[in-house]
C-alpha cells in the first residue's frame, strides 16, 4: 500500500524512502530509519524558522 501524500516535499520523500524498505533486508532498516528521523527533524526546524 502507497502512503498518502502530506504535500509537504521534504515528509513526503521520507515517506518514499520507508515505502522502498519493502522486500529489503531487515539489517539495512536502521540506515534508512535514522535517514528519515534526521530528515522530519530538519523539516521541522526549519518550519521553526518560518
Amino acid at each position: 500500500m502507497a502512503p498518502t501524500l502530506t504535500g509537504h516535499p521534504g515528509v513526503d520523500a521520507g515517506l518514499a524512502r520507508l515505502e522502498a524498505l519493502d522486500g529489503v533486508p531487515a539489517e539495512a532498516h536502521v540506515a534508512v530509519y535514522e535517514d528519515v528521523h534526521q530528515r522530519l527533524v530538519d523539516t521541522l526546524a526549519a518550519l521553526d524558522q518560518e
